[in-house]
């Protein structure tokens, strides 16, 4: 008896350790980051941040310059709750805290008009809700887990989005997706407020997708999806847009990441640039698993495919003249398929004599610059260069095992966009947005093919031409009473080689029965420039 009250003594003893072990043992982690207002960007100082479910409540208020700090919040998922006089309170949920990152945030606050004596505000939480303010029909946003929670997502917002409403992807072995209907070539993607190529590996000329996404999901932070009637800032698109957002790399320490998967390796790295500047770095590179196994002779067959990826955003804030941001990405990708030298193979697959060298490379580089000119109105500029190419080289083999190419042929695309908008809060009931975007585009398209009446490949197209365009728009948004939002707006696009142009108007109504219900009407006209090389084409009389 004596010996099993001395057991359980032990027991007790070595579970009140192993608990206090435990505790101690907690993994935590600081989440951090700026709350600022939605239209005017300006910081809000003074406003509450609270984790809803620790116990006891943690919290903080933000600085002058709108910035706050939580120290020790436990890693796993966690909500933050927002709140500031004046303003509606916001609930950011499921933020997926790690040990080994801080974790960032830009938090954006919408003013609330409805202002008494006492008021009593209730959180909502509105996952669909988009980050632009002017989209409130057939939009929505999408964070990174998402890109990693859907079911063969694999971190790609395209996959992600066929999981959407009216939005379905039409081939198993890509990305494309086809937005109610249209043809997936009716999609716009942007990058910051920009527009820029078609972001994927593996991608055919005129295409909105491709094989896999260039954009690791370590530079993205959460972003605005269309599908339709959008506000009137987007033009150049038929179906949808993608409004991607870059995050920003940490500004207080250095922090290094380095994943593998099924896809490739991913290594990424952020920090400051010194001590007590608010600028920081954030760099990603991507290598896929195929190529690491090819390079140490691993046989992967007659097909090789690779591809590797580099994305970067550069933060330079200063302390008078607003705040510079750098960003960019670059993809190459390629697919070879090696012809055999074995004549047995000829016949039982014609096929096998024939080799093919496919390439698809694309890159965007660009400079933002944010200037608050009030407390009510903000303008944001960019400057951005961007190029794909695409190409294609098919070559056979004769009878003597030598090689002799039957098809050349590739196209390229280089776009400068100069884009620049004004954001100005008129009241707490109303906002205005205009602005203009204005491109210069080149293109290079070489092609050749076999002609067998001469045995030589024959140059079919060898074309080259530079064209312009010019888009304006303007929009405002008015709160007609607290659960009554209208838009309305314009867009003009015009394209000076043939002067033709369209003026696109934009409307929108939207009613909020309770938190979490709503109702929306949408109306848009829309354009969309065809391949600029179809203007440029060019056709030979019998003469």
């Amino acid at each position: 008896m004596r010996t099993r009250f001395l057991i359980f003594i032990l027991s007790l003893t070595l579970s009140i350790v192993n608990y206090q072990l435990s505790i101690a043992q907690q993994l935590t982690q600081t989440i951090r980051g700026t709350v600022v207002d939605k239209i005017s960007n300006t910081p809000l100082p003074g406003a509450n941040v609270l984790v809803p479910n620790s116990n006891p409540i943690k919290g903080v208020s933000t600085d002058l310059d709108g910035n706050f700090k939580l120290m020790q919040v436990p890693v796993g998922k966690q909500n933050l709750r927002i709140t500031y006089v004046g303003y509606k309170d916001v609930t950011v949920s499921n933020i997926d805290v790690i040990s080994g990152k801080e974790m960032v945030l830009n938090i954006s606050l919408d003013e609330n008009f409805v202002q008494g004596k006492e008021a009593v505000v209730t959180a909502k939480i509105e996952k669909n809700k988009p980050l632009n303010e002017m989209s409130t029909v057939s939009a929505r946003t999408f964070s990174v887990e998402e890109t990693q929670k859907f079911a063969a997502a694999v971190n790609d917002p395209a996959r992600a989005a066929s999981s959407f409403a009216g939005v379905i992807g039409t081939d198993d072995g890509n990305n494309t997706i086809s937005i109610r209907g249209n043809s997936p070539t009716g999609l716009l993607w942007r990058m910051e407020g920009v527009d820029i190529p078609n972001p994927n590996h593996f991608s055919p000329p005129g295409a909105a997708g491709g094989g896999i996404s260039i954009l690791s999901s370590q530079l993205l932070t959460n972003s605005d999806f269309s599908t339709g009637a959008f506000a009137a800032e987007y033009g150049n698109a038929l179906s949808g847009v993608f409004d991607l957002k870059l995050r920003k790399g940490n500004n207080e320490k250095h922090e290094y990441t380095f994943q593998a998967g099924l896809l490739g390796v991913d290594a990424a790295a952020e920090g400051p640039f010194k001590k007590g500047y608010a600028g920081s770095y954030l760099i990603n590179y991507r290598y896929s698993t195929l190529s690491i196994l090819g390079k140490i002779g691993v046989p992967l067959g007659d097909a090789v495919t690779n591809f590797q990826d580099l994305s970067y955003n550069i933060s330079l804030p200063t302390n008078h003249a607003g705040n510079f941001t750098l960003f960019g990405f670059g993809g190459l990708s390629s697919q070879k398929i090696n012809s055999s030298k074995d004549s047995v193979k000829w016949q039982e697959n014609g096929d096998a004599r024939y080799s093919d060298n496919f390439f698809s490379n694309t890159g965007a580089t660009g400079i933002t610059h944010a200037y608050i000119l009030n407390e009510k109105t903000y303008l944001k500029s960019a400057l951005v260069a961007s190029k794909n190419g695409v190409g294609d080289v098919t070559d056979r083999l004769d009878d003597e095992y030598q090689s002799q190419t039957r098809f050349d042929a590739s196209s390229y695309h280089t776009k400068f966009t100069l884009t620049s908008t004004l954001n100005h809060k008129i009241n707490s009931k109303q906002s205005l947005r205009t602005g203009f975007v204005l491109n210069r585009i080149d293109y290079k398209i070489d092609w050749k093919d076999f002609n067998s009446d001469i045995n030589a490949l024959q140059q079919y197209i060898n074309s080259d031409g530079t064209a312009y365009t010019a888009q304006l728009f303007g929009q405002t948004m008015y709160h007609l009473t607290e659960k009554l939002t209208v838009n309305g707006g314009i867009h003009f696009f015009e394209l000076f080689t043939n002067k033709s142009y369209s003026v696109e108007p934009r409307a929108s109504v939207k009613y909020e029965f309770s938190t979490i219900q709503s109702i929306s009407f949408g109306y848009g006209m829309h354009s969309q420039l065809q391949p600029i090389e179809v203007y440029f084409a060019e056709f030979t009389d019998a003469n």
